[in-house]
């Protein structure tokens, strides 16, 4: 394999020097301006299969054509199905015998490749400013309120002209809170009844969170329509805090440490109109999340799982731990802690992307009156409102297009494509 480097002042000089060397048939890797003009890698058509799984032969080049800004057609594709072979799919070990020049010229061709779609999506949203000043005004409000930059882009993208010439804000409020899914009042817990598990790592507010809705389950349907049950055995104290507000409540209490402890005590509780379980918060990387839910999954009954999602995490982490908790799916999802955070578009965000029903959202430590039922119109409101107003966290003219330039990977994203624009 022999790749040849091919300077010209023009692309036409370049694509010339190119097919008198190696031929008609040459392969091009990649391009690139220079101070002096354009720089073209180069392969010999026979040096193909020496770097390339069997397929289809590379057609004959074309009239030469204006510098891209990706790799000829095909062309990651035979890199990638090489590198496999060399065993750098999945693996830090590449197999004896794979050359070297090869990892290198692939790692070349990514780094061009990302190079070259970073300055041109920037161009592109720095050009945006200038046309369409509304839309990146818009761009900047989503991201001051928490959203992350990719579901901002797809919906600026989205936007009606005629909604953009009036504002935007309106349409963008209406979209998001049309694609926030929340319970409705006949779902809501308290009236609906049945077995739930609060779930989702440490600190996030489980335990509180059970205690107000038990309160609330208490004052609705009696004491004797409920029964707690706490599986946090690895916090210390757990359990006595649950039982605290099960004393106050007048409700029993039982503790289970592990799946057979957990269906004997939901079978003394069948005449139970609710059952609340306080889990022990298990962070998203460890692999006790998995073992919890198979232990909730395995009990002789329903159990809904109900994920705590803290309001003050960033949009990543949220990600994370919805990723680990999904599993086979959840009943719902509760944000707690929304007193203490500064926006409120992370978590949104995180909620609407992964398709989560948001039942309930908490705002304070007291039982139990700092629980209520999710409002999509409202809670979009406060996102806005609620918007970075500090100097560092803000997104300046100058760095909206180097910002939104790392987002075009994420263009992709299903949660994003299933989206209702209206």
């Amino acid at each position: 394999m022999n790749v040849m480097r091919f300077s010209g002042t023009t692309s036409r000089e370049a694509m010339r020097k190119v097919r008198e060397a190696l031929g008609p048939s040459a392969v091009i890797l990649s391009n690139r301006a220079t101070e002096g003009g354009v720089e073209l890698l180069a392969l010999a058509s026979a040096d193909v299969p020496s770097i390339a799984a069997p397929g289809p032969e590379t057609a004959p080049a074309a009239s030469p054509a204006p510098p891209s800004t990706r790799p000829p057609e095909g062309m990651n594709e035979r890199l990638d199905a090489s590198a496999a072979g060399c065993g750098v799919m999945g693996a830090d070990r590449p197999i004896k015998g794979c050359p070297p020049e090869l990892l290198a010229l692939k790692n070349e061709v990514r780094s061009l490749r990302g190079m070259l779609e970073s300055q041109l999506a920037e161009l592109s949203w720095d050009s945006l400013q200038k046309r369409e000043p509304a839309r990146a005004a818009l761009l900047r409000e989503m991201l001051a309120s928490g959203f992350s930059p990719s579901l901002s882009r797809h919906l600026i993208d989205n936007m009606p002209a005629h909604e953009a010439k009036r504002g935007g804000l309106d349409w963008l409020r209406s979209v998001l809170a049309l694609n926030l899914t929340t319970g409705h009042a006949e779902s809501d817990i308290v009236e609906k009844g049945g077995i739930y598990a609060f779930v989702g790592p440490t600190g996030v507010g489980k335990t509180t969170t059970a205690a107000k809705l038990a309160a609330r389950c208490v004052i609705r349907q009696g004491a004797s329509s409920l029964a707690l049950i706490t599986a946090d055995g690895y916090r210390i104290g757990g359990h006595e805090q649950l039982r605290i507000y099960g004393k106050i409540l007048g409700v029993m209490v039982h503790s289970v440490r592990d799946e057979a402890d957990l269906r004997i005590a939901l079978s003394q509780m069948k005449n139970k109109q609710t059952v609340l379980i306080d889990t022990a918060g298990v962070g998203q990387r460890n692999q006790m999340v998995a073992e919890q839910a198979a232990m909730l999954s395995c009990a002789d009954a329903e159990v809904k799982r109900m994920l705590c999602l803290c309001a003050t995490s960033t949009g990543e982490t949220l990600n994370e731990v919805i990723r680990a908790y999904q599993g086979d799916g959840l009943a719902g999802s509760i944000i707690t802690k929304l007193d203490e955070a500064a926006t409120l578009g992370n978590v949104l965000d995180a909620v609407i992307r992964h398709r989560l029903t948001l039942n309930y959202v908490a705002n304070g430590q007291r039982v139990p009156e700092d629980i209520h039922v999710a409002n999509p119109r409202h809670l979009i409101d406060m996102a806005f409102k609620l918007r970075r107003e500090t100097a560092p966290f803000l997104v300046r003219d100058d760095e909206l297009p180097l910002i939104m330039a790392t987002t075009g990977r994420l263009a992709d994203d299903p949660g994003l494509k299933e989206l209702a624009l209206g």
